[in-house]
């Protein structure tokens, strides 16, 4: 497991920014998808597209394009449920061709940059399904398939539907989590370096797709729009200058996000419990934490420095919930003595249920800020846009801890760290323009992403 803290590659600078992703929540049954009236090319092609994983444990579909009879005539690429491996089926009309490779993507606080090409044409085996991941080809499998020379596989089906986030015969294998820069090119074989580089510091990063043609069913979906019809305005809009748009189901302008590549957003952490309690349930790429006496923890620490501002919005229950900081022992220990928590009661919590203060108003449905000030150790909280106890900061070391959560009783709490999950009514930024917040972010104060932990972390 990983968590990203301050550092991490985050430095890094992006010649090519991406400005958007599409967030999949599987429990609405997302997807993208386009009916194809003409094949395409059966023996090249090339899939580019970056991936950050939601809940884990569940086959989810990345592309798929199969036909509707119970003979699998098509493609597969998918996130295996078994062991959260990815697994890519071509059919040729008789036999499987499978890559099934050893790696595991399991870290669901980073984005994983995914590239297949297809050559059947090409004299050398090995080189007729081919997969790189942030750049680097990856040569273990436990399966490895290869077509035969010149081999027809069933890329772009005419009878069959392109889908990204389910299985289009059945509607099942659902993805969850985001995807970005889509980019599919039907009938041309190119490797990762058309889609991303190395910089300086051996970052595997985006660049501008160099891309000349993508072919009959080739498309690039870039999420920048939020409309939910099949054209330049929708969701699905293919802006590789085919017009090969997508269909829209149950995906909503909520689930376009500025959570990308080059600015990776904090969500809940869906691998990390609080010691013996057991896993909460998570949903909305990781923005919403449920369950009786069930914990969410942030995917990235707090750094050294810095003023740090989030929102979590909490939906009523009948039993306490909070939020606040918890030290990065209490990943591996259950301590309770390091700890910042504001509770639903109007008390806070520095210690270990037993050192209560009053502050503030009592709360249930509401938006609870959290203003961490790691310059000076103080820690502000907010209930609906207004600043708790007057203003009064309270005196709280947070560096290297985590933004949690606590639900019980039914409550949910859904974590804007500036990629909200719910749609926001006013909409405020933080001062160098990153987050989309429910109330005004306090002067000095940013969003919880790898551009600002650059910055000020």
């Amino acid at each position: 497991m990983v968590f990203t803290t301050a550092g991490g590659g985050a430095s890094q600078l992006y010649p090519y920014e991406i400005d958007n992703s599409l967030r999949f929540n599987d429990g609405d049954s997302p997807k993208v998808s386009r009916s194809i009236s003409s094949s395409g090319s059966a023996r090249n092609a090339t899939f580019s597209v970056w991936v950050k994983r939601g809940i884990l444990g569940t086959r989810q579909q990345i592309y798929s394009n199969k036909t509707a009879d119970s003979a699998f005539d098509g493609m597969n690429m998918y996130f295996n449920a078994s062991n959260d491996r990815l697994y890519i089926d071509h059919h040729d009309g008789t036999n499987y061709k499978s890559l099934y490779a050893n790696m595991q993507f399991r870290d669901v606080s980073a984005w994983y940059h995914i590239v297949h090409t297809i050559d059947t044409t090409t004299g050398t085996a090995t080189n007729r399904l081919r997969l790189y991941v942030n750049g680097t080809e990856i040569t273990s499998f436990a399966t490895d398939q290869e077509p035969s020379q010149n081999a027809d596989l069933a890329i772009t089906n005419s009878t069959g539907d392109q889908s990204i986030g389910d299985d289009p015969r059945d509607s099942n294998d659902l993805f969850d989590g985001y995807m970005a820069e889509y980019n599919f090119v039907d009938g041309t074989t190119l490797d990762p370096t058309y889609f991303g580089e190395f910089n300086n510091n051996g970052v595997w990063i985006p660049k501008k797709p160099n891309v000349s043609s993508y072919g009959t069913n080739g498309f690039y979906l870039e999420f920048k729009q939020t409309g939910t019809s099949a054209n330049s305005s929708g969701i699905g809009a293919d802006t590789s200058g085919n017009d090969n748009h997508m269909s829209v189901t149950n995906l909503a302008a909520t689930d376009v996000t500025t959570d990308t590549p080059t600015n990776n957003f904090a969500t809940w952490n869906s691998l990390q419990e609080r010691p013996g309690e057991g896993l909460a349930t998570f949903a909305e790429g990781n923005t919403k934490v449920s369950g009786t006496s069930k914990h969410g923890y942030a995917t990235i620490a707090l750094p050294t420095s810095g003023k740090w501002y989030a929102e979590v919005k909490f939906t009523s229950g009948s039993s306490t919930a909070h939020l606040g900081l918890r030290d990065i022992d209490d990943y591996t220990a259950d301590g309770n003595t390091d700890r910042l928590l504001f509770r639903n009661d109007a008390n806070y919590d520095d210690g270990d249920h037993t050192d209560l203060t009053s502050y503030g108003s009592s709360w249930t449905n509401s938006i609870i800020g959290i203003a961490v000030n790691l310059d000076d150790n103080e820690v502000v909280f907010y209930k609906d846009g207004t600043a708790q106890n007057s203003g009064t900061a309270i005196s709280h070391n947070a560096s290297n801890q985590f933004i949690h959560a606590a639900t019980a009783g039914g409550y949910s709490a859904e974590a804007n760290f500036g990629n909200p999950p719910f749609a926001i009514s006013s909409g405020n930024a933080d001062a160098n323009g990153y987050g989309n917040f429910e109330y005004a972010v306090p002067s000095g104060y940013y969003a919880l992403c790898t551009k600002n932990l650059a910055e000020y972390g």
